[in-house]
């Protein structure tokens, strides 16, 4: 019987993108490399932990959660996380970021000083720039301000992520060209935090770290992962937690979060897919036209 491994999921190291394993084991992926597992026969998704502690009891979880955490794993998780907004005297300085997705989806949010960029090619930031740095409340102050006044979001959907990758604007200028707007509006806007040091743009462009260039078209993206499942496909290019692999059904994409908690084991090197997949109608740029 072949050995199961559990998958961390998707990181970004300076190398490029590598799938974590349980054990500290990683692979390295390269555009091409033949991404290829199944999920056991007769297993069942189980809770991920959290803060580095296992599931007191293994709790089956669904499979389309892409946290993999039962809800007391979560609520733990959720209770020492800046992101659910539930640390407030956190002593290290924030970056504020404009991070773009594609046209019309523009989004502001926070990062610790100290993690760099880490956190906008987890997200599949295509273009990003920084805005300011600063104590983390002036840091969560500077971001309400920019939803309210200019309304932009904190948050872009991936699905409205995924179905646009492949019909970005082909120059590095076009994907800049929103961010570089909203910065020079956000820095004539009153009320900023005096703590908060105001940073000049200067747009990192993620096109070619994620492949996005000349990207086939996605068909669609696997919803979730089922006992005995199976996916194999060449890669075509990775952004934020998602893998775009050529199959024989055509690009599909794979979002790691999904693996977590499933006991996987090697499979063969056919081109095929055998698990869930939702259909994408079109790709195409999504209007930022309300809060999200």
């Amino acid at each position: 019987m072949a050995q199961a491994w559990r998958c961390k999921g998707l990181r970004w190291s300076a190398d490029g993108p590598e799938l974590a394993w349980d054990g500290g084991r990683r692979s390295a992926l390269t555009w091409g490399k033949r991404v290829a597992f199944g999920v056991a026969e007769g297993g069942v998704r189980t809770c991920v932990g959290a803060r580095g502690h296992a599931c007191p009891v293994r709790a089956v979880v669904p499979g389309r959660s892409t946290g993999a955490r039962c809800e007391e794993c979560a609520r733990l998780d959720r209770a020492h996380s800046v992101a659910a907004d539930t640390i407030a005297d956190d002593p290290r300085p924030y970056h504020v970021y404009l991070a773009w997705f594609g046209p019309g989806m523009t989004k502001v949010g926070i990062t610790a000083l100290e993690r760099g960029s880490a956190r906008l090619l987890e997200q599949g930031a295509v273009c990003f720039s920084w805005l300011g740095v600063g104590p983390l409340m002036a840091a969560r102050r500077t971001e309400e301000l920019l939803r309210a006044a200019l309304r932009v979001p904190d948050r872009i959907p991936y699905v409205d992520k995924r179905a646009v990758r492949s019909v970005l604007p082909r120059s590095a200028d076009e994907r800049s060209a929103e961010v570089e707007d909203l910065h020079a509006r956000a820095l004539t806007l009153p009320g900023w935090p005096e703590s908060l040091s105001r940073e000049p743009c200067q747009p990192v462009d993620h096109a070619g770290v994620f492949g996005l260039t000349d990207l086939p078209t996605a068909v669609g993206e696997v919803t979730e992962l089922v006992a005995g499942g199976v996916v194999s496909g060449g890669l075509v290019a990775a952004a934020g937690p998602d893998l775009h692999l050529a199959t024989d059904a055509g690009v599909v994409v794979v979002d790691t979060r999904l693996m977590t908690g499933w006991e996987l084991v090697p499979a063969g090197g056919d081109s095929g897919l055998a698990l869930p997949i939702r259909e994408f109608r079109r790709a195409e740029a999504v209007v930022q036209d309300e809060l999200f």
